[in-house]
């Protein structure tokens, strides 16, 4: 599985980001849950948002209902929506699937400026 991300980039603090990963590769594992980590300098990865195949969300406690996670499993696409974002929203932002195990993209940078 290979997931490739989008939606990057520099943005203003209050400003908003779309993140969009997609899964390609085998057809024949399914994907049970995808999602987005993120890691500033410094710090552990940690979790932003998971999406669930039964349409369950998860989502870090820093996100104070300013992100949302939205996918369509047919297509094996997941977005984040990002608002109000901060400068501590500041990271390298990783689109994670599980299936038989767990995938990571390569990571896309968002910064957020003061």
């Amino acid at each position: 599985v290979q997931l490739q991300a989008s939606g990057g980039g520099l943005v203003q603090a209050g400003g908003s980001l779309r993140l969009s990963c997609t899964a390609s590769g085998s057809i024949l594992i399914r994907i049970d849950r995808m999602g987005w980590y993120r890691q500033s300098p410094g710090k552990q990865r940690e979790l932003v948002a998971t999406l669930n195949r039964s349409g369950s969300t998860t989502y870090g406690n820093f996100v104070k209902g300013r992100f949302t996670v939205a996918g369509d499993y047919a297509k094996n696409t997941v977005h984040l929506q990002m608002n109000s974002l901060e400068t501590e929203d500041t990271a390298v932002y990783y689109c994670h699937s599980l299936s038989d195990r767990h995938y990571w993209g390569k990571g896309t940078e968002v910064t957020v400026s003061s």
